[in-house]
């Protein structure tokens, strides 16, 4: 090492600025699947019924609490499944009244038509998931 070299401090780098670091570089990496419509059902959901149509009122629609889904029902006939986990910070939206969801939590509002954000804190649409209509069950495809 010459002289030159020892009078140049080096930043110590300790363990919090490496895990932290390690943190931010797995959420974004957490992070970028995120967003608008879905894909694919959500695991082991797939197929599965979700509801009964009956219970989806017209110009309304239902909570399914054990998969963290919203159904609704936004004409006669029509129906459509998105992630009840608000895009701001995941609390469940409420049922849809006069077309619209509404987190509790901070007051962000979704389309209950297609999911589209209304209203912030939240900027990104619920997640959409393909459903359809067999004998008088809600089926995930």
């Amino acid at each position: 090492m010459t002289s030159s070299e020892r009078d140049v401090a080096m930043p110590e780098i300790g363990r919090r600025t490496v895990l932290g670091a390690a943190g931010v570089a797995a959420c974004g990496v957490a992070l970028a699947g995120c967003g608008g419509e879905a894909e694919s059902a959500a695991p082991g959901i797939k197929g599965k019924e979700i509801a009964k149509a009956a219970d989806v009122p017209v110009g309304g629609g239902k909570v399914i609490s054990r998969w963290k889904i919203v159904v609704t029902q936004p004409t006669a006939g029509v129906y459509k499944a998105f992630s009840a986990a608000c895009t701001h910070k995941g609390c469940a939206v409420a049922s849809p009244k006069e077309g619209v969801m509404t987190c509790p939590c901070h007051g962000s509002e979704f389309d209950a038509n297609d999911g589209k954000c209304l209203k912030g804190p939240a900027t990104a649409p619920l997640a959409a998931y393909q459903v359809k209509v067999q004998g008088d069950g809600i089926i995930i495809v």
